[in-house]
């Protein structure tokens, strides 16, 4: 009798069990099988041990059989894959979403490369849409530089500014480590600075400014980045400043004032040599003045010695007679 409602007891332990389970995974399985991507009741559990949010892996499974990118084993849409995509924290619906798109637009691009993408920190559906669909980056970028257009001055010194939009669409071969968007608009605004000035003249730029576009193109800026540049086009092109002539007369301005500053050193000068002239000529005359005031003395000294003579003959001699 006791086996009899141990028995009971396991099989009612059971059917509650089997309540559960139907209660809490019998929809999600249901909608799989319904949709011709059956998942196990035995992978849906291991999903809640795993941590695995179960409703997202099967809405991703069912998104890829039913996009008829998952139905073949080989194509990697499995739940394992999806799964291990989930736990490394990655976005499986936009990873899912992604493989359809590209599908549709017969771009070669498969889970694992899709899901390396995603992991990389960049959006591979948006990459996806934009390989389709090319987008249109305006350079230089007035949201990120602050400034709506690009300055660049032509040999014959005429600012030019310009305001260019650049087409281009994703390069999914190099979107994993490959430059983004900041890069591509700096080059392309490099280039078409130096194209402009290696220009002799601003008009030749004004009458064909599809000539930065051509030379800008033919340097290869997408190089190194997750983009490939489809065209380039010159949105508005103004004229600034003759900034040659401006920097001409600053130098000229900068010359006078260094010509008045010689000027006045010379002026310095002069003046300094005057009165070191005058100084000498003062110096000059102490000196006479000094030699005038030692005649008296030298006078007084020699009547004192008896050797001043008068000059005349003395009688009788030859000599002079003394004074």
């Amino acid at each position: 009798m006791d086996l009899i409602w141990i028995g009971l007891a396991v099989v009612g332990l059971g059917m509650l069990v089997l309540v559960i389970i139907l209660m809490a995974y019998g929809k999600l399985w249901f909608q799989a099988y319904m949709s011709r991507a059956p998942v196990s009741f035995t992978s849906l559990i291991g999903m809640t041990f795993r941590q695995v949010h179960a409703a997202t892996i099967v809405q991703a499974r069912i998104m890829a059989v039913q996009s008829g990118i998952g139905a073949d084993p080989s194509s990697g849409i499995e739940t394992d894959r999806l799964e291990a995509h989930y736990l490394a924290n990655g976005n499986v619906p936009n990873v899912i979403r992604a493989l359809i798109a590209s599908h549709r637009a017969g771009m070669d691009l498969d889970f694992d490369r899709a899901a390396a993408i995603d992991l990389a920190g960049r959006d591979v559906l948006d990459a996806v849409r934009t390989s389709v669909d090319p987008k249109v980056i305006d350079c230089p970028d007035p949201h990120k530089s602050g400034k709506s257009t690009l300055s660049a001055i032509a040999r014959n010194g005429v600012e030019l500014k310009i305001r260019a939009r650049v087409t281009v669409r994703t390069n999914l071969e190099q979107l994993i480590g490959g430059a983004t968007e900041d890069t591509v608009i700096a080059r392309v605004g490099e280039g078409i600075i130096t194209s402009i000035g290696s220009a002799e003249d601003h008009l030749a730029v004004l009458e064909n400014p599809d000539r930065i576009s051509r030379a800008v193109l033919e340097r290869g800026l997408d190089a190194q980045t997750a983009f490939q540049i489809v065209s380039i086009d010159i949105a508005d092109i103004d004229v600034g400043e003759n900034i040659g002539a401006r920097l001409q007369v600053d130098q000229a301005e900068a010359d006078t004032r260094v010509a008045r500053a010689k000027a006045e050193q010379r002026r310095a000068e002069a003046v300094a040599h005057e009165q070191e002239m005058k100084a000498a000529v003062a110096d000059n005359r102490a000196k006479v003045i000094l030699a005038e005031a030692e005649v008296p003395m030298a006078m007084a000294e020699a009547f004192r010695a008896g050797n001043l003579y008068s000059g005349e003959p003395r009688e009788g001699g030859n000599g002079p007679i003394p004074g």
